[in-house]
């Protein structure tokens, strides 16, 4: 998988061939100065309780790990927040509306799209949700379910990030 930076050949800024690799996250224009730094990309991931304590679930409907179980989430639009973002991603993958957004912790990730690895930060948040009975899976969301706990796996996750974060979910629940 190649890197982001690779695919960048010619300076953003003067249009120079001379766009060279400055370090591991970043790359410099020897004609004008001009330095890129490969920020990650913010994506945001709800954790969501029905009342009966049971964790809403999506399966991936696209690459990549098509198939998978995931959590409802995606990356941030400009000009929004992430409490914004995670609360319009819960709506376009599962009908449901955000009501109440509570940030818990970040990790980082390497998200493959289009052939390149993009460095993401992905934020969790626990998303309050008033009605459930509109549930149902839209956009990139092959499936939503709800799932008990107890059931829960974090390999059946196919994001790394998600794995990560769905065991840290269930520890905080003793599980």
């Amino acid at each position: 998988m190649a890197h982001v930076l690779d695919k960048f050949s010619y300076c953003p800024v003067c249009g120079s061939r001379h766009f060279t690799e400055n370090d591991e996250k970043s790359k410099r224009c020897t004609s004008c100065g001009f330095v890129y730094y490969l920020n990650p990309s913010a994506a945001t991931v709800a954790l969501i309780e029905n009342e009966r304590g049971e964790l809403l679930v999506v399966r991936r409907g696209k690459e990549p790990a098509k198939g998978t179980l995931d959590l409802p989430g995606g990356f941030s639009d400009m000009e929004e927040t992430s409490e914004e973002g995670v609360a319009r991603e819960v709506m376009e993958e599962t009908g449901l509306r955000v009501e109440h957004v509570e940030f818990l912790f970040s990790l980082p990730n390497r998200y493959e799209y289009s052939g390149l690895t993009i460095p993401t930060m992905d934020m969790f948040f626990r998303c309050t949700v008033a009605d459930t009975s509109h549930l149902h899976a839209m956009d990139d969301a092959a499936a939503a379910m709800w799932i008990k706990k107890e059931d829960i796996n974090p390999n059946d996750f196919g994001l790394m990030s998600i794995r990560k974060g769905v065991a840290r979910y269930l520890a905080a629940n003793n599980l």
